[in-house]
């Protein structure tokens, strides 16, 4: 299993845009490309991570009668979980201390029940992403912590500024790195049934942590999914790539240095194959008379090769030989198109939603003073809600068109059917799944 780290933990455990950032994707998931996700309106301002995620819709009212019960079959789980976790090495005075008060959260279960739809798109997304507001923090972030992004970068290899591309979108630049008590979240997701193996496993790595002495348990906060400190890892993700590099005997991503936190992120991307000096993606060009089609991450070429065919940069310009490249249209025809390298894959390794990389890629490179992407998106356009994603796959596949699945992910193959279903129809086969497409399968 790939990492699972930053917030994945929410999309690794629900199939669905699973992240591998200091998260997991289950094995084989192909990243999602549909550029619909859902961002609180108001997470610029309170701080909150941009990881593309599934929010919770909070039920109104919470019965207490239904809590009380609940955390006394909570306790009777915990007692019988214990006996497992000191099979695995935890000791029975770790697992004590960390379970000290410790009451079931039925509000977690809450949001891990009630995901909300996916209701912003790529635009929207980016639009928080790499705001003016985003981009000034993240110039000052590095201004202050130069120093040790510096020898960060020259100890991984890693841009010093997609490290803070990555800490920007995850946790504000660390100012809303989640408050909830680790053990208690963990916990009351791993007692409900729904996903109780993958969040058991982060349970047990979250005590291998306490019992390591890095941080103390009411010290370990993160998100209500399981996500901790500046750069929101998963505890799996966490006990393979957080890295001392201060030295002071602890990997300490919770506090208020970042320091280890970001030599982490670096350490992960690194362990991935970080290629230095590639960029992710480079804004192009598509020509005229394009064939949609070799728009596939599978069809790779070299810059070169694609400026054969008539791609360029937005300076007119042939795009440098940073190795083989794909095209990527995430709006399809009516957006912006991007080369992308191998360093899109390795972000992706951190979320694999194609809205996050382009996220933290665009964001890094307005960090650099790059430009910002100057194609239009189809603002008119609104994002799929996940019952119609569904309904587009089940009249695809009935007109010959198999998407395979019926799940609401706009993955490969339903991207391919769209393919073909526009080209049946005489449009252009870019296999944008959007609102058009669905009214003309109706």
């Amino acid at each position: 299993m790939r990492f699972l780290s930053v917030a994945a933990a929410v999309f690794a455990a629900q199939g669905a845009w699973a992240s591998e950032r200091p998260l997991v994707r289950p094995e084989g998931a192909a990243p999602i490309v549909q550029a619909a996700l859902a961002i609180p309106a108001n997470s610029l301002a309170v701080g909150r991570s941009l990881r593309p995620q599934q929010r919770a819709t909070r039920p109104a009212t919470a019965a207490p009668v239904v809590l009380a019960a609940s955390n006394a079959g909570f306790q009777t789980w915990v007692k019988t979980f214990r006996p497992r976790a000191l099979a695995q090495g935890i000791s029975g005075a770790t697992f004590d201390r960390a379970f000290a008060g410790v009451r079931y959260d039925a509000d977690v279960i809450k949001r891990d029940r009630n995901q909300s739809e996916f209701t912003k798109t790529l635009w929207d997304y980016l639009d928080s992403a790499a705001s003016n507001a985003r981009i000034s923090n993240g110039k000052k972030a590095i201004a202050k912590h130069r120093a040790v992004l510096d020898k960060i970068e020259a100890r991984y290899g890693v841009d010093k500024e997609v490290v803070a591309a990555v800490w920007g979108l995850e946790s504000a630049y660390g100012t809303f790195k989640g408050s909830n008590d680790l053990i208690g979240s963990l916990g009351s997701l791993a007692y409900d049934a729904r996903r109780s193996a993958f969040f058991e496993q982060q349970l047990i790595a979250a005590l291998e942590i306490l019992q390591s002495g890095d941080v103390a348990p009411r010290g370990m906060t993160g998100s209500w999914a399981g996500a901790m400190g500046h750069t929101q890892f998963m505890p799996t993700s966490y006990l393979e790539y957080a890295v001392d590099f201060t030295r002071d005997g602890k990997r300490d991503i919770w506090g208020s240095d970042p320091t280890d936190a970001l030599a982490s992120t670096a350490n992960y991307l690194a362990k991935f194959g970080w290629v230095k000096g590639q960029p992710w993606g480079v804004e192009v060009r598509v020509p005229s008379g394009f064939d949609y089609s070799l728009a596939d991450r599978k069809i790779l070429k070299s810059p070169a090769q694609w400026g054969a065919l008539g791609f360029k940069d937005m300076n007119g310009k042939m795009v440098p030989n940073h190795g083989k490249a794909s095209i990527l249209l995430p709006a399809g025809a009516k957006g912006a198109a991007f080369m992308i390298f191998k360093n899109f894959e390795v972000i992706e390794r951190y979320n694999t939603a194609d809205a996050y990389v382009i996220g933290v890629g665009h964001l890094s490179d307005r960090l650099k003073g790059k430009p910002a992407i100057q194609s239009t998106w189809p603002r008119g356009d609104r994002a799929l809600k996940f019952a119609e994603r569904k309904e587009m796959q089940r009249l695809l596949t009935a007109k010959g068109f198999d998407t395979k699945k019926i799940d609401g992910k706009i993955g490969p193959l339903t991207i391919e059917a769209v393919r073909g279903f526009q080209r049946s129809i005489g449009l252009v086969p870019d296999g944008y799944a959007n609102l058009e497409i669905l009214k003309r399968l109706r």
